[in-house]
């Protein structure tokens, strides 16, 4: 495989995954490029772009033993794209309420109807289980300023959803 392909693992967190599946990939003469890794619900899982100078097989069967030992599931997709194919976040997007269904749907609707390119979402579910409250943050991509954003997610605090629109500041250089 000589362009860059999407490496997919997932399993059950502990410690040592990310050593053991990159130590791998640097024994088979991969080069890793952009990660996103992250735990959810006491699940571990990584997305790592990766290029390889062994066709696709050969890696998957070098991966196997470590990740049937780790009890991991493991796919290998090609990429079309490659390094640093994306646009820099310019905006942030802070959600908080009650945790109910639809909040995500709500707010990543009214966020697509004005062209708003998500580039990335993480949520968590905090407070008491009797009372939990869902949290998300998005960072993203819009040339709608941020003042007509936060009058678009406006309507969502009469379902008791608190919407904060800011700026990402980035220091470049």
């Amino acid at each position: 495989m000589s362009d860059w392909t999407l490496l997919t693992l997932v399993g059950t967190d502990r410690p040592g995954i990310v050593a053991r599946v990159t130590r791998a990939l640097y024994e088979l003469g991969c080069n890793l490029g952009e990660a996103s890794m992250s735990r959810l619900g006491g699940n571990f899982t990584i997305l790592l772009m990766v290029s390889c100078p062994r066709p696709q097989a050969e890696v998957i069967a070098a991966l196997q033993p470590m990740a049937d030992e780790l009890e991991l599931r493991i796919h290998l997709d090609p990429l079309s794209g490659g390094l640093h194919q994306h646009l820099v976040p310019n905006v942030q997007v802070r959600v908080f309420g009650a945790d109910r269904a639809g909040i995500v749907a709500e707010v990543t609707g009214i966020l697509a109807e004005l062209g708003f390119n998500i580039l990335e979402l993480n949520s968590d579910v905090a407070g008491e289980p009797q009372r939990p409250v869902y949290i998300m943050n998005i960072q993203g991509y819009s040339e709608r300023t941020i003042e007509a954003l936060t009058k678009a997610l406006a309507p969502l605090s009469a379902r008791g959803v608190s919407v904060d629109v800011a700026p990402v500041e980035l220091l470049i250089g």
